[in-house]
């Protein structure tokens, strides 16, 4: 057994505590097209229900923490489509968020319609061992990639920290004392649905410590995800919004965009990108946050919007 690896495993309990503050932290207020064959996607059925069991990971050697959270905005204007990563994801300005805070501020509701089209979405990555994949029995065994939204995230959360006193409180990305997750996806009314997702009791992936230090070494580097080469400059993206939405620098030309532009569908929302504004766009409450923290959507596929941008 490695030296790093046997460091993992004894400390395995006290960095529960550090994940637990980093995971504290995202609450607070404040890529190319090509196919990523490390991603592991999972797949519905014709009437739109899927199931599969995979392992959250924890950090790959050498990172400190087992996901990364990536914020991005997808949309349509008359002048093309805007697929860009958020610079906000480095904590730095971002032309869309600033762009928004402008319409918002000017106190004209059709400016409030367009920034709930223009709005960040929210997705995480994290490695994953593939326990049980009926649509693809190829992939179990492997460890793979797995980007998801909030609503996958917010189980993770439950899971670290539970609400009541007689649930135990388990880190999910632990080799030992983690959990196996049942991914439960359903077509609710037209919406895909993960509420009856959930973990497994508590238990070790493996037994074998030499079979997990194995795994462990097939992750894959999270960080390069978020490394500042992934992200276009300030000026690249402001360019690119001004195009996209055919601006002058001028918010107040929006407001005659706001028919034209589009949005894809998004995680719990119908298969459509006719969906209607009212219900899948409608702000959430969200006190003491940012103007971007309020309108937040979460993504964790964004094959079908990549694919309508091929399209044009």
């Amino acid at each position: 057994m490695s030296s790093s690896f046997a460091s993992l495993k004894k400390n395995s309990k006290s960095q529960f505590d550090k994940l637990v503050t980093e995971v504290q932290k995202l609450n607070a207020p404040t890529q190319g097209s090509q196919e990523d064959n490390r991603l592991w996607k999972p797949e519905v059925d014709k009437a739109g229900n899927g199931y599969a069991i995979i392992r959250f990971l924890p950090a790959p050697d050498g990172e400190d923490k087992p996901y990364v959270r990536i914020w991005d905005h997808g949309f349509q204007g008359p002048g093309g489509w805007y697929i860009e990563k958020s610079l906000t994801t480095l904590g730095q300005k971002d032309p869309v968020s600033e762009y928004n805070s402008q319409l918002w501020n000017s106190g004209i509701e059709a400016n409030k319609e367009l920034v709930r089209k223009y709005k960040r979405r929210l997705s995480f990555i994290s490695n994953i061992y593939v326990v049980k994949d009926p649509a693809h029995p190829e992939n179990e065994g492997k460890v793979m990639l797995y980007k998801y939204g909030k609503k996958i995230w917010d189980k993770i959360e439950l899971a670290m920290n539970p609400e009541f006193e007689d649930e135990h409180k388990i880190n999910p990305f632990d080799f030992w004392e983690g959990a196996n997750f049942k991914l439960k996806i359903r077509n609710v009314e037209g919406y895909r649905n993960y509420d009856k997702s959930e973990f497994e009791p508590a238990s070790a992936l493996f037994n074998d410590d030499e079979q997990l230090e194995a795994l462990w070494k097939q992750e894959h580097s999270l960080e390069a995800f978020v490394a500042p080469k992934e992200f276009k400059s300030y000026d690249e993206l402001k360019a690119r919004l001004n195009k996209a939405l055919g601006l002058d620098g001028n918010p107040a030309a929006a407001r005659t965009t706001a028919a034209q532009a589009t949005t894809p569908p998004w995680d719990d929302e119908p298969a459509t990108a006719a969906a209607p504004v009212a219900k899948t766009m409608a702000p959430k409450p969200a006190p003491k946050k940012s103007l971007d923290e309020a309108f937040v959507e979460d993504d964790d596929n964004m094959d079908f919007f990549k694919k309508l941008a091929a399209e044009e």
